[in-house]
């Protein structure tokens, strides 16, 4: 048994060790290290004069192909390894990197068989892969491609009219080349209308597929959950992993699974680049949802946060701004600060008796603008199955004979992917308010929510009811509530709580200011302000008393009145992408 020593392998195991040329360097040589963690490149040809080596985090690889030359007489077998690092510098202080597609391919020439050398290069190419799905080999283990899972397919949600408009571009530039490097079989449906994401995953066959992933704000993944929540089969349909790539203004769970990651806390193209990425490592985490109930008595399900005052004001009233992207939040902030509201309410909750008032640790997050990749543009139609997009699969035409992809045994090709029709197609930009509470006409179906009384009823005697005068009511359950609004450090994606947190009338324009500034490095507990009030909760009711005003779910509009909710823990599968490997921070 070999060791690999460095900062990706510091004694580690070596699973696979190998001498193979470069594509297209001719007369290049390399020594090349499989570890649990990373691949370890030393170039032997030409000798460097110094020691030269490069290491590719495997939390950084999204896939690997086997190839094959077009020339009949190369003899040699080829793998690709896709990789998406961090680029080198940053653009500017205090931005972040950004990522750049990396691609390295081998040639496997130790026999004089073409047979014999594919199975080396099927070898690494399983290894690479089984690594990055996190699934479990050793150097005891018999690698080969039938270790591996059959390709996922995942249903893309898109919402063309979210943030900026940017998600079909960003979608067919950024996210199909890269899924496709990772082998995930798909299918692209544009949404056209309001609640068209609910009537598709109403609908859908479910054995078909092994995630549904949103491309767009939280508002496409909050009609999916509650599409899910709403059919016969609610129980076993909840299970199915569904996933976010952000591309919408606010992002707050996207922000989350960044931050879930470990990574650096960006926005934009960034920020989507790391959720494809981690999207591309397939891991599921468990979700807890929120039942909500309005004051009609409608009931849906949430994922974020339920919102009075100061933040849902924000939120619906920054919607004159949405060509500005995330910055229409910011401006949004400042006009309401102008003309700051109090509201008063009634506020009831039970407290976790196992839980207290966290406090967060300590940590230093940079926001970093938006980047861009040189990767091709691709011609995306209203609905999309997946095709061939992976460069490497076509590239090197030219005069010398170049690999040819070779599919592993027991793969689909891609024309046997099943695509649903597409939908006819009308440019409408989707309102924000949901009716009867964001349930629609349907009547959502899911556990019994054994902590409440009806909303008429009053609360029970073990509860706590504070009466008082608001600025903002916030409750949580995810950490962020924007991708670079850090509100809630302590929660975690299955924690079984309700993070209340809600500031009192009373505190100054300024104070407010320095909680918000505070909040994007998620330290605004350690100003310790006398206003800003957490309380872990597993149940709570808002009963506003003021007339007017605006309520929220998951950043989406809701009736006016009387909400209350309670958690149901680690109820809805989310695609966090985190499983042993520790994702590259720099």
């Amino acid at each position: 048994m070999s060791l690999v020593l460095g900062p990706y392998g510091e004694g580690a195991e070596t699973l696979l060790h190998g001498e193979f040329g470069a594509y297209p360097s001719k007369g290049s040589r390399y020594a090349l290290s499989l570890t649990q963690t990373a691949l370890h490149i030393q170039r032997l040809v030409p000798k460097p004069e110094t020691d030269q080596r490069t290491v590719v985090p495997l939390a950084e690889v999204v896939g690997c192909h086997t190839l094959r030359s077009r020339a009949p007489a190369d003899r040699a077998a080829y793998f690709s390894v896709y990789a998406y690092p961090l680029k080198k510098r940053k653009v500017a202080v205090g931005s972040g990197r950004g990522r750049q597609r990396a691609a390295r391919t081998f040639q496997v020439d130790g026999a004089d068989d073409y047979e014999k050398n594919q199975v080396v290069a099927e070898k690494w190419a399983a290894a690479i892969k089984c690594l990055v799905l996190g699934i479990p080999i050793s150097s005891d283990t018999d690698i080969a491609p039938s270790l591996l899972p059959r390709p996922r397919r995942l249903l893309l949600l898109l919402n063309p009219f979210g943030g900026r408009g940017l998600a079909l571009q960003w979608c067919q530039t950024h996210v199909l080349p890269m899924i496709t490097e990772a082998d995930i079989s798909f299918n692209l449906i544009q949404t056209e209308r309001p609640n068209h994401a609910r009537e598709l995953v109403k609908g859908i066959n479910l054995a078909e597929w092994d995630g549904i992933v949103a491309i767009s704000g939280d508002g496409l993944l909050y009609e999916v959950l509650n599409g899910l929540m709403e059919r016969p089969d609610w129980e076993q349909a909840i299970k199915m992993p569904v996933g976010i790539l952000p591309s919408g203004s606010g992002n707050a769970l996207a922000g989350a699974i960044n931050c879930n990651a470990g990574l650096e806390q960006v926005l934009g193209l960034e920020l989507l680049l790391n959720c494809a990425l981690l999207l591309c490592h397939a891991a599921v985490a468990p979700l807890d949802l929120v039942a909500v109930t309005t004051a009609s008595g409608a009931r849906c399900f949430s994922c974020l946060s339920v919102a009075w005052g100061f933040v849902s004001d924000v939120d619906i009233e920054s919607e004159k701004y949405r060509h500005m992207g995330a910055a229409r939040f910011t401006l949004g902030t400042l006009v309401r600060l102008a003309s700051m509201h109090t509201y008063r309410g009634r506020l009831s909750y039970l407290p976790a008796a196992d839980a207290t008032a966290h406090r967060p640790i300590s940590r230093s997050i940079t926001v970093a603008p938006n980047g861009r990749l040189p990767l091709q543009r691709l011609p995306l139609h209203r609905a999309l199955s997946d095709m061939g997009l992976c460069e490497e699969r076509h590239a090197f035409r030219g005069a010398e004979p170049a690999p040819a992809p070779c599919p592993s045994p027991g793969s689909p090709p891609p024309s046997s992917a099943s695509v649903l029709p597409p939908p006819s197609f009308s440019f409408e930009p989707r309102p924000r308010e949901l009716p009867a509470g964001g349930a629609g006409e349907a009547q959502v179906g899911g556990p019994p929510d054994e902590l409440l009384v009806p909303l008429g009823q009053p609360v029970p005697g073990s509860w706590v009811t504070v009466e008082d005068d608001f600025v903002l009511v916030l409750a949580i359950y995810q950490s962020h509530l924007g991708a670079d609004l850090f509100a809630a450090p302590f929660a975690r994606f299955d924690d079984g709580l309700i993070h209340l947190c809600f500031i009192k009338a009373g505190i100054s324009r300024a104070a407010l200011v320095r909680l918000f500034l505070a909040m994007e490095k998620g330290s605004h507990f350690e100003q310790e302000c006398p206003h800003l009030v957490h309380v872990p909760v597993r149940a709570f009711r808002l009963e506003p008393l003021t007339r007017k005003g605006i309520l929220t779910v998951d950043g989406e509009r809701v009736e006016y009145g009387p909400i209350q909710g309670q958690v149901h823990r680690a109820l809805a599968r989310l695609i966090t992408g985190v499983n042993r490997l520790k994702i590259a921070t720099g």
